[in-house]
């Protein structure tokens, strides 16, 4: 009889556990994602910077290749934003 009392309550316990890691996944993967991106933006941006200091005259040139870099860096913070939704919306491990 405590047997399968303490079955069920670890079978009611078990999605709610699920949930919670798959939302800290998910937190964890946008931010994780932000974060690099964040740096990764800084530190070019910087050396456009530094660039278009040194050299005036390449400044087109430069700001249209940072403008490409900055857009696939963004690209890995929409994957993770991607992929936190799917693991929140279209999980099959929670059905």
């Amino acid at each position: 009889m405590a047997s399968e009392a303490g079955a069920e309550a670890a079978a009611a316990v078990a999605p709610a556990a699920n949930l919670a890691l798959i939302c800290l996944a998910a937190a964890l993967s946008v931010g994780v994602a932000a974060l690099g991106c964040g740096i990764g933006m800084g530190a070019g941006i910087g050396g456009a910077c530094s660039g278009i200091a040194r050299n005036p005259e390449a400044s087109g040139k430069i700001t249209v290749t940072m403008i490409i870099g900055l857009a696939l860096i963004e690209s890995l913070t929409i994957y993770g934003l991607v992929i936190s939704l799917i693991l929140l919306f279209a999980n099959p491990l929670l059905k």
